[in-house]
């Protein structure tokens, strides 16, 4: 999930080049493969694991719910949907990541909410990817003994009504990345990188509209400007990495064609908001993400090989290729189960991240159980993904 433009910047996935040289295994693996859970653009992130999709109902519609929204897992997509939400719930989804690699390596993610009549919906989430077990190697190739990988992200969010059809929500976080403890490279020690984040949201929602004898309609929009706080770095020197600041939004339209089923239909766009500012290749610097939300958008030149510099091949991507855009559909029947199916589309040369998605989910009285399958081609670290989520709503 890290950058694999293989640009002369000197960003997170050029230092983890570096600490490839002494982590085996997984860790080399998930060098590869992140860009392709996460944006391709030139410099990249770190703690990218904050932009996995975690909950089964929305990466079963192609990785889409920033206007949906409207259970607990709206901390990630949206914390803002928690402005319509009422009651308390609890939700926990695990996925086997990267099956493709057998590398042993899995996400978590743990979430509840619940609502203070007259004071909006609070919520909590834990967020823990596991990267496996390591042997480290110094300079010289002597083992220095073994360690653990793993992300971890902890939250707190929180949304209100300004009105009966707006409303507006926010989540802050602290992250915890511990890549490669207590490893020398060069005259560095290697430690855990530490930073906090913040995200600002909003949804539109309107109330139902008739659309016939007995069908009615409900359209949504929102946005949520996640991940924004200060760089994160893992040495004592002080070279540090944004952290990935990005900007969702899109729309959702349900149909409630009876009192039995219905049909929603939603749409994300998201774009990175990460850029690199410099005069050649030594001078390279993430922007702050104050500035980066404005500086972001605008064309920007990628690398497309790993070749030499005098052999190099770029491609330059205007703001719209610079977009990933999920989409997807849900059925439901008497709120009981729900058939859904979507695609994701990533341009090219910005990582090129294309796959179908399928998913199911049941509700049976407090207890929902949900499914979602990514469907890709054989080559992809992504195919054959699935998320597995369970929730428990007592206010059923």
């Amino acid at each position: 999930m890290y950058d694999m433009n293989w640009g002369s910047k000197n960003t997170e996935g050029n230092r983890r080049a570096k600490v490839g040289r002494w982590v085996m295994g997984s860790l080399l693996a998930l060098f590869l493969v992140l860009p392709m859970a996460a944006s391709a653009q030139v410099g990249g992130s770190a703690v990218v694991f904050l932009k996995i999709e975690p909950d089964s109902r929305a990466s079963g519609m192609g990785n889409a719910g920033v206007a949906l929204a409207d259970n607990a897992s709206a901390m990630f997509w949206n914390p803002a949907g928690l402005a319509f939400q009422t009651g308390t719930e609890a939700a926990i989804t695990h996925s086997a990541w990267l099956p493709e690699f057998n590398a042993d390596l899995f996400y978590e993610y743990l979430i509840a909410k619940h609502n203070v009549p007259g004071w909006g919906t609070f919520g909590a989430s834990l967020t823990y990817l596991f990267l496996g077990e390591h042997e480290g190697r110094d300079e010289q190739n002597n083992p220095t003994g073994t360690f653990r990988s793993y992300d971890l992200a902890a939250g707190l969010s929180y949304g209100t009504k300004l009105s009966e059809t707006f409303g507006i929500g926010t989540s802050v976080r602290f992250i915890y990345s511990n890549l490669a403890p207590g490893q020398i490279v060069g005259a560095q020690e290697t430690k855990a990188g530490v930073s906090t984040a913040f995200d600002i949201a909003g949804l539109y929602r309107t109330r139902p509209f008739s659309m016939g004898e007995t069908m009615k309609g409900e359209f949504s929009a929102g946005f949520n400007l996640a991940n924004m706080g200060p760089k994160i770095q893992y040495s004592d020197n002080a070279q540090a990495d944004p952290i990935p600041t990005n900007l969702r939004f899109g729309y959702a339209f349900k149909m409630n064609f009876d009192d039995y089923n219905s049909l929603t239909w939603v749409t994300d766009f998201n774009k990175d908001l990460i850029h690199y500012s410099g005069t050649d290749s030594t001078s390279y610097e993430a922007d702050p993400f104050y500035k980066a939300i404005f500086s972001s958008w605008q064309s920007i030149d990628v690398r497309t090989n790993a070749l030499a510099d005098d052999e190099a091949e770029f491609a330059s991507l205007s703001v719209v290729d610079q977009l990933t855009i999920g989409t997807g559909l849900e059925y439901w029947y008497n709120d009981l189960f729900a058939l859904r199916a979507g695609y994701f589309y990533e341009n090219p040369d910005n990582g090129n991240r294309k796959y179908m998605t399928l998913g199911a989910g049941v509700r049976v009285n407090i207890i929902g159980v949900d499914f979602s399958y990514i469907y890709a081609e054989q080559d992809s670290p992504l195919a054959n993904t699935m998320r597995f989520s369970m929730l428990v709503n007592f206010a059923r």
